[in-house]
């Protein structure tokens, strides 16, 4: 029989017993055979609410049936391969943010379930992993870090002068249908301007983008952005007599313009009160590709098309003109988008959106806050990297290790360890051989982990207070005192 041993550490009876109760009625669990005097230790409470210490082994047959190894659909593992990969990528997203004079914040994963509620509508409950927790309140992991940076800027309040620029990189939520570069839970990147009313913000936000993808080698052939304003919707709406309560429900519908059937989306419309005439009248605005076009149909007098005319004026002094188009369809899913809205896409269309943002001036005072002109983007670590594997751009990013310290006979492992930690006070990477092994293995190892040099101790060279450095690169060998050891 093989035992578990369960340690529970300074927790009440009152506590305890009620976890062990649940832990013997879970159906996939009662194969387990919990001793009495584990039970008894656990269960026996005497009011007092005293604490105290339980170690008693849990006995489990052996044809007790095996977990899945795998983890949860639309989850991932990250081995050491994959997190070097990430922390790649995550690096890139930090340093550009820090060029662009960005402090780094973070939220909690687990938030209220009314801040995503309130601010898209209900359509986002359907994709929340929420519930209720023990104190009877409704919490959800976050489906994205914007309203947690809202409530958090409402939080600080005065207390923080204007414009705020933050950026965060965070682990969000959503069970929503996988495809290529959607999983249930992503990394995101976000960089958010707060208290800048001029569109020279989003111009910025853009050009943090543009500089990210040219770190990693993505190029303006390669990927794009498609710019619009929801204030074009907005007087396209007014100017077909469609009311202004529709606004959010249209938004949600015309973002799925290339995801669906556009008889769906007639069909939709439909169904939200607008009319046959509106609806057809407003998909041939929204194929608009050209600024000057929708000058034509909508004027020039309007806020949206000076804030577009600005945009692309602004595009070509920061350098990237060539890496936007203006595109009428693009209104971004999200209801509290109010201004110019923005998505990355890949040009040979293979994949899902690479990154949206835009502008939520008026996403505070929907949780109680004041209004503050704010505007910001999203962009997730999956798609990003499906679109390297498809550019061939995926960088090599193997383990690297400066030094290996090897004792050569087991006496030493005393002093192979005083070698390297001399090695590391002086910031250098050391992996230490923790067992004796043949030369041979050690040769390997240094190998597969890029070691730079093999560090030996020797009994002959320690008591001269020395080492055998052998530079694994050139293979040179010498001897140096410890001391002298760089």
């Amino acid at each position: 029989m093989r035992a578990i041993h369960i340690v529970t550490t300074r927790l009440s009876s009152s506590f305890i017993r009620p976890i062990l109760l649940d832990f013997v009625s879970c159906s996939p669990l009662r194969q387990f055979s919990i001793p009495r005097r584990f039970i008894c230790a656990a269960t026996k409470a005497n009011g007092a609410g005293r604490s105290g210490s339980i170690v008693a082994p849990l006995v489990v047959n052996e044809d007790f049936q095996k977990i899945d190894v795998n983890p949860p659909k639309g989850t991932r593992d990250f081995p050491p391969e994959d997190m070097r990969l990430r922390n790649w990528l995550f690096n890139h997203f930090k340093e550009v943010s820090r060029l662009f004079g960005y402090e780094e914040v973070d939220f909690p994963v687990l938030e209220t379930e009314a801040l995503f509620i309130r601010k898209a509508g209900e359509e986002i409950r359907d994709q929340l992993y929420c519930f209720e927790d023990r104190g009877n309140r409704r919490v959800a992991l976050r489906p994205e870090l914007t309203p947690s940076l809202a409530r958090l800027v409402i939080q600080k309040g005065k207390s923080v002068s204007l414009p705020l620029k933050w950026f965060a990189v965070g682990q969000c939520w959503r069970y929503e249908r996988m495809t290529r570069g959607r999983r249930r839970e992503h990394y995101q990147w976000n960089m958010d301007i707060i208290g800048v009313p001029e569109v020279t913000a989003e111009a910025e936000l853009i050009s943090s983008i543009v500089t990210f993808f040219k770190r990693i080698g993505i190029t303006a052939s390669d990927v794009g952005f498609k710019v619009s304003s929801r204030k074009v919707l907005q007087e396209l709406l007014k100017k077909y007599g469609v009311p202004e309560d529709l606004f959010g429900r249209v938004c949600i519908i015309i973002d799925k313009i290339e995801k669906i059937p556009i008889d769906e989306i007639k069909k939709e419309l439909g169904f939200t009160g607008v009319s046959e005439d509106a609806i057809e009248q407003l998909l041939q605005v929204l194929s608009v590709k050209s600024l000057d076009d929708l000058e034509d149909i909508l004027g020039g007098a309007g806020e949206a098309i000076a804030d577009l005319k600005q945009l692309f004026s602004l595009a070509e002094k920061f350098g990237y003109s060539e890496w936007i188009q203006f595109d009428a369809s693009v209104v971004r899913g999200l209801a509290y988008y109010t201004g110019i809205v923005f998505e990355g896409f890949d040009r040979k269309g293979k994949l899902r959106a690479i990154c949206g943002g835009g502008r939520y001036d008026r996403l505070l005072s929907t949780y109680g806050g004041d209004d503050i002109p704010a505007c910001g983007f999203g962009f997730g670590d999956a798609v990003i990297v499906e679109l390297l594997k498809e550019k061939d751009l995926l960088p090599e990013l193997g383990q690297e290790v400066e030094n290996i310290v090897c004792a050569l006979d087991k006496d030493l492992q005393g002093a192979a360890a005083t070698v390297a930690t001399t090695l590391r006070d002086k910031g250098q990477t050391v992996d230490l051989v923790l067992e004796s092994k043949p030369l041979k293995w050690v040769f390997k190892r240094a190998a597969r982990v890029n070691a730079r040099r093999l560090v030996l101790v020797g009994k002959t060279e320690w008591e001269d207070g020395s080492v055998s450095v052998k530079v694994l690169s050139s293979g040179e060998q010498f001897q140096v005192k410890l001391n002298d050891l760089e």
